[in-house]
């Protein structure tokens, strides 16, 4: 089991490598497998350290995993939250469940994104009972399904969720994250007249309008720059995906554009959406024989903005101090689940060890370091809110 060399540290490591050794790769990727397997150790680890442990069904074979120390105040409850779902491993560089350090650095799938953060948690909540150490409120550890495709874990989470505050694991550089960007992902389809390719007048060609569109949604997005949020820069637009057409001898009849839009916070995916689509059918009336539709979202996802005067934040940033790291609040452009707990009422943070350029990276790993204090700054954060 894991790398363990006979002291606490080292027994963070070998678990860290242990759950990097377990293919929890999203089912949505090939390659991928239900995160049961995580779920079980994880409750494993806490039942062989007498801490109560149950899980929560999100789909069939696929739960989160719910650790709760009590404290105190039964009345307060904070809940420290990693997902248990790592990226996909095709293009990887390494072998992806097989963990090696390395120069201080443990590799594999996962190890970033978000093992490192999990393991340092999973050890900062246990290290208090072994401690015999009681805290002042109830801590939740929560390992959740589904992160890296539809957040379904976290959203099952929620339910029914009563908690005055939530830090969230992702790869942070030990930095604390206070606004996230959110993410809208939706289709533009462009309808056209197949016709014979020798005699194209026949036919509309919606690859050709499609191009047109476009320019025009670029030439659009320019004005984002011109709202940037204080912490986390402009919104952005990219188009990432586009099918259009058969085979070259077809004028083609339909092209399909997939957008994501990231949102910065006082934007919501609804309204970003509906704007879209009105934009789309504004075209009609300058564009002869456009028809187009901004399909429904494929996905949305909130972006994240907690006041840096929210407790969870505030003592966050004074254990940092304490600890001699950064403690500025900062924003990231990426998402997390952060964004889902607050939404349901939970003030909340992200903070973890690891770098994002490292998240989903052919060659993943983690700097075993900063593993260690991000294990220091969770369980001081628990002695201290």
């Amino acid at each position: 089991m894991g790398l363990s060399l006979g002291n606490p540290m080292d027994d963070l490591i070998g678990t860290l490598a242990d759950l990097v050794r377990i293919n929890s790769v999203n089912p949505a990727y090939p390659g991928g497998a239900p995160e049961s397997a995580m779920a079980l150790y994880i409750q494993d680890f806490f039942e062989k350290r007498g801490i109560e442990v149950s899980q929560q069904s999100v789909f069939p074979g696929r739960p989160n995993v719910l650790a709760t120390l009590r404290g105190r105040d039964p009345s307060r409850r904070i809940v420290f939250e990693a997902h248990t779902d790592t990226a996909g491993i095709l293009g990887m560089t390494i072998p992806p469940f097989e963990p090696r350090v390395c120069d201080g650095r443990l590799y594999g799938r996962g190890a970033c994104d978000t093992k490192a953060g999990a393991a340092a948690m999973m050890h900062a909540v246990a290290s208090l009972a072994q401690d015999r150490i009681q805290p002042r409120c109830e801590v939740v550890f929560a390992g959740t399904a589904d992160e890296e495709h539809s957040y379904r874990g976290v959203v099952k989470l929620c339910e029914g969720l009563h908690a005055d505050a939530a830090v969230v694991s992702e790869p942070t550089s030990l930095r604390l994250v206070v606004a996230t960007k959110g993410c809208l992902r939706f289709r533009i389809r462009v309808h056209g007249k197949a016709a014979h390719s020798s005699k194209p007048h026949l036919g509309v060609n919606a690859v050709s309008r499609m191009a047109r569109l476009i320019l025009a949604l670029e030439e659009d997005a320019r004005a984002l720059d011109r709202r940037p949020h204080a912490l986390l820069g402009p919104p952005t637009f990219n188009i990432g995906v586009i099918h259009g057409g058969t085979q070259v001898n077809i004028v083609p009849d339909s092209c399909v554009i997939e957008v994501d839009r990231r949102l910065v916070p006082g934007e919501e995916p609804e309204a970003v959406w509906k704007y879209y689509r009105r934009f789309v059918e504004s075209l009609r009336d300058s564009m002869p024989l456009f028809e187009a539709v901004a399909e429904e979202p494929i996905l949305e996802d909130l972006p994240l903005e907690t006041a840096v005067s929210e407790p969870v934040a505030a003592m966050a940033s004074r254990v940092l101090a304490n600890l001699g790291l950064h403690s500025e609040p900062v924003g990231v452009p990426y998402g997390s689940d952060a964004s889902k707990l607050a939404r349901a009422g939970v003030p909340s943070i992200v903070f973890g060890p690891g770098n994002i350029d490292q998240a989903h990276a052919a060659c993943e790993f983690v700097d075993c370091a900063e593993v260690r204090k991000a294990y220091e700054f969770y369980r001081q954060f628990i002695l201290s809110f």
